[in-house]
């Protein structure tokens, strides 16, 4: 970019073991003109470890849109700022969303120092397939609109990742039960890089069962097996098989579809071959 602005640096710190924290993470907030933090005395300590001596702002879920504007007025006059939340990669379930897009929008520098996230170190410790998968984060607050999230990920085929609070751990799990099956299999990861570090794997029932009875510790990640494409696509063919063939043809004849095209999909949706469709209906 051609202006003489300052460039925002969203920087990635440790989930719990302070060795995880990067070189390049520990050169840029000695560098930056200022830090952005969420909990300034928990990244006060944090700074102090790696003796950097700098200046600390708040930017947290209740101040971000006045900070906004704050930043990118700093931002505008020259001063590189630096991103930080209390743990791990900023804008995961944290702050920084907003600040990221007025910044891009006012044609401001950003670029990302990578470092730990729990989401991705959960996954990779759950030894589920991490080629295709769905960051949930927390879920609502609202019971009703919790429900509802997970009804929309009843067919979900890829694996998905659940941040969950201790004090949610047990009724999420139930309820995640009743959403998914109790045999889903799923895989919950606690206190990560640190001491006590502990992942259980196994099915949703076998997990809740583990720690019903025990003190409730630490921030959980809940990673998720999704649905088998085999088991979804059985239920889609037992679903159309609920009724007749004829009011089958008659919903996509209604929706404007040719006859022939509304047979072939059909015969899709029935798992049948299209000729024994033609056959059921020239019957009928």
């Amino acid at each position: 970019m051609d202006n003489n602005f300052g460039k925002l640096y969203i920087v990635s710190t440790p989930i719990g073991n302070l060795k995880d924290m990067t070189f390049r993470a520990v050169e840029v907030l000695k560098e930056v003109d200022l830090i952005a933090a969420e909990d300034t005395r928990h990244t006060r300590e944090l700074l102090n470890h790696f003796n950097i001596d700098n200046k600390l702002i708040s930017y947290h879920e209740h101040n971000k849109y006045e900070k906004t504007t704050e930043i990118i007025d700093l931002l505008k006059s020259g001063l590189n700022v630096a991103l930080v939340t209390d743990a791990g990669t900023p804008i995961i379930s944290d702050p920084g969303n907003e600040l990221v897009k007025e910044v891009s929008s006012n044609d401001i520098e950003i670029t990302a120092i990578p470092g730990a996230c729990a989401a991705i170190n959960a996954l990779v410790l759950s030894g589920m397939d991490a080629r295709t998968f769905l960051f949930i984060g927390f879920l609502s607050n609202d019971n009703k609109l919790r429900k509802m999230q997970l009804s929309d990920l009843l067919n979900e085929t890829r694996t998905m990742i659940f941040y969950i609070s201790p004090h949610d751990l047990i009724k999420d799990l139930k309820l995640i039960i009743q959403t998914f099956g109790e045999d889903r299999n799923a895989s919950l990861s606690r206190e990560m890089t640190k001491i006590y570090e502990e992942t259980v794997r196994g099915s949703l029932k076998e997990i809740l069962e583990y720690f019903e009875n025990k003190k409730v510790m630490g921030e959980f990640v809940l990673v998720v097996e999704g649905i088998s494409k085999d088991i979804l696509k059985q239920s889609d063919i037992d679903k159309w098989q609920s009724i007749s063939i004829e009011e089958h043809l008659k919903i996509y004849l209604n929706e404007g579809l040719p006859e022939k095209e509304a047979i072939k999909k059909l015969a899709k949706d029935r798992n049948i071959d299209k000729r024994e469709a033609y056959k059921i209906l020239k019957s009928k």
